[in-house]
């Protein structure tokens, strides 16, 4: 029997675009952590995957789905995390939010506008930041502004990869009510450079990200565990930066991700105002507001 894990990618937790139980979070988390990273790994290697049909696709998703709940134990990743998280009593609400986003992706192609987007992230990224939360015994109080980064998080990757993920699986995130505003059409992103109908588009809809990412911006000060707190502050710079290179240029034909070297200064960076606010008590947001 072909198993979920005989279709990994060989993408890991180190190839992402953001830490996944970096150094900075506390080690007793860190094997839970990478257990829903190696389950989610796998379920959106299946829904992406170039040579199976999507009913294989659905298939497998529901074969992930059942280990998840403990209803088989042909599926490693699902197993894993099955047995992480019943030792530590959470449940797999999160772990299953991601298998109906990743079962979107098989089955929709296309969004008509920002709310169907902002829905998709309710289950492809939003469970993520919710579960690190849960992980940590956070409040749940902060899951709003949570969830607001973790849709910044998931749209700017969506912008990024906006070319690949057209030319390679036909999928489009882009909303098509933005695109016919701006005079662009969905196979312009299928060309090396985007038209300027096409660019203008794509900047705007970086721009309405930003916005996402300032809602957000609370989240990391107002955490109780030290070292999520941190790591929270350095996704939200690393957000940041995204989103201001995706409204200067063009995911189609030019850079729009981090460097190893950029990754760094900007990890240490956050870090170090990270804890600059939690020791004075105040935050970016109270500056900015208060005009500093």
């Amino acid at each position: 029997m072909t198993t979920a894990s005989d279709l990994r990618s060989g993408k890991t937790h180190r190839d992402e675009n953001f830490p996944v139980a970096s150094w900075i979070i506390h080690p007793r988390h860190r094997a839970l952590i990478l257990a829903f990273y190696n389950f989610v790994r796998t379920a959106d290697d299946i829904a992406d995957h170039a040579s199976l049909k999507p009913q294989q696709k659905l298939d497998l998703l529901d074969r992930l789905e059942d280990g998840l709940f403990g209803r088989n134990e042909d599926q490693p990743e699902a197993v894993i995390l099955h047995r992480a998280l019943a030792d530590r009593s959470l449940a797999p609400k999160h772990a299953q939010d991601l298998l109906n986003a990743f079962r979107l992706d098989v089955t929709k192609l296309r969004y008509d506008n920002w709310d169907e987007v902002i829905h998709y992230c309710s289950l492809s990224a939003m469970p993520v930041g919710r579960f690190m939360l849960d992980v940590h015994g956070e409040d749940r109080a902060t899951w709003a502004a949570s969830d607001a980064l973790c849709a910044a998080l998931q749209i700017n990757n969506h912008l990024q990869d906006c070319g690949k993920d057209y030319r390679d699986l036909d999928r489009v995130y882009v909303p098509l009510d933005a695109l016919a505003a701006a005079g662009a059409s969905v196979e312009q992103l299928g060309q090396d450079r985007a038209p300027p109908a096409l660019l203008n588009c794509l900047q705007k809809l970086a721009q309405r990200t930003e916005t996402l990412l300032h809602d957000g911006k609370s989240l990391g000060p107002s955490v109780k565990d030290l070292r999520l707190g941190l790591e929270v502050s350095v996704i939200q710079t690393y957000a940041e930066k995204i989103v201001k290179l995706l409204q200067v240029r063009d995911p189609l034909s030019e850079r729009v991700h981090l460097s190893k070297l950029q990754f760094a200064g900007y990890s240490f960076t956050a870090i170090a105002a990270g804890l600059f606010q939690r020791a004075t008590g105040t935050t970016a947001v109270s500056r900015t507001a208060s005009g500093a």
